[in-house]
């Protein structure tokens, strides 16, 4: 039986060989870009086993490269952080002490890990597509205190920016607050666990959610006992097709960090231009 024009397509398609993806690098004056057949031959890749993997709960193989190997080829600027930006808008500020401050011993180490291109990882639970095609990963998280956070899946880009506050002042409490109050605190861990997906005050890259501060703060639609549970749990307060937010453990967000999370966009809302 002849083949139809359609079926002809669908095998000329399977017979072509998988692109390989690109990863960039930038520092606002130059930038690098890989390709991940180049970083699967890499010098320094090797297979790496991640016993917690947050995407996937459960322990993962990889093959990858350090970090802190691919970061040397382009020098930071004094100062910087680095931006890892995904796909769908996902952006995390890590401070590069956390990657460059570490190595092989007992601290916490980055790797990129690399989706070979005619080999696609599965899909995460509850998710249409897997963390491909390069998606940084720890090992020893915990001896590092690294927040599941800065596990950037679908990564697409890396660049050298200034500190959060640097480049928006705007997320900044009042400086006539005391050095002790909680939002001071809270503002850590803002940058850390929430930034990556929000804005505030229209400071921010992030594409995902909604600005927590514009035009109002959820510390003014939540009653405290409810907004508490929300960071938790978002799916047992309110629940749509899309969401994506996921909850945050005692371990990812103690209770201390929310207090002063929530401290901070008390003092955000009060002090909102």
């Amino acid at each position: 039986m002849p083949l139809t024009p359609a079926a002809l397509v669908a095998l000329l398609f399977l017979a072509l060989p998988a692109a390989a993806a690109t990863l960039r690098l930038e520092s606002g004056v130059e930038s690098l870009s890989f390709d991940s057949d180049e970083l699967l031959r890499h010098p320094e890749a090797t297979e790496i086993e991640i016993a917690t993997d947050p995407a996937y709960r459960q322990s993962r193989r990889y093959r990858a490269v350090p970090l802190a190997s691919l970061l040397s080829r382009l020098a930071p600027p004094e100062d910087s952080a680095l931006e890892t930006v995904a796909l769908d808008g996902y952006a995390a500020q890590i401070p590069l002490r956390a990657i460059l401050g570490t190595g092989a011993g007992e601290g916490s180490r980055a790797w990129i890990a690399v989706e070979p291109a005619g080999a696609p990882w599965p899909p995460m639970p509850g998710k249409a597509a897997g963390t491909g095609p390069f998606y940084i990963v720890w090992e020893r998280p915990e001896a590092g205190g690294i927040p599941t956070k800065y596990w950037t899946y679908q990564l697409a880009m890396l660049r050298y920016v200034a500190s959060p506050t640097a480049r928006w002042p705007m997320m900044e409490p009042d400086p006539g607050l005391p050095g002790s109050h909680p939002a001071r605190r809270g503002l850590a861990v803002f940058i850390a666990q929430c930034l990556p997906c929000h804005r505030i005050n229209g400071g921010g890259t992030a594409m995902l959610g909604p600005d927590l501060n514009r035009p109002m703060s959820p510390v003014e639609y939540f009653q405290p006992a409810s907004l508490r549970r929300y960071l938790r749990d978002p799916a047992s307060i309110r629940h749509w097709p899309d969401q994506k937010m996921p909850g945050f453990t005692e371990e990812q967000l103690p209770e201390r960090d929310m207090e002063s999370l929530i401290a901070y966009l008390a003092q955000m809302a009060a002090q909102r231009p």
